[in-house]
């Protein structure tokens, strides 16, 4: 599936989509940067949070900057999303909640 910059919301944040065939490929959208891999796992940044994906002979094949389409390759044997960092916030901008 690819993107296209029309169907991009107007936030500016990608549409974010994954697809796992038969836990031997994985084809993600909506990804920020590849932050690292080896062969046990790929970390992904996404507008939704860190995406890492896990497991043996893991290989990044794709990275499509314009798109924030990846492919992955490799037995897969986990997905996990982790919150997206919130900015700090100032001592004041807490006690005018």
């Amino acid at each position: 599936m690819a993107v296209s910059e029309s169907n991009l919301p107007q936030t500016g944040k990608m549409p974010h989509n994954i697809v796992i065939e038969n836990r031997k490929s994985v084809t993600a959208t909506g990804i920020r940067s590849i932050v690292s891999y080896d062969s046990e796992s790929a970390t992904l940044e996404t507008d939704l949070g860190t995406l890492i994906v896990g497991g043996e002979g893991i290989t990044v094949s794709e990275l499509s900057v314009r798109t924030g389409e990846v492919r992955i390759g490799g037995e897969i044997e986990y997905i996990q999303y982790t919150q997206p960092r919130r900015e700090p916030t100032s001592l004041l901008k807490r006690l005018m909640r």
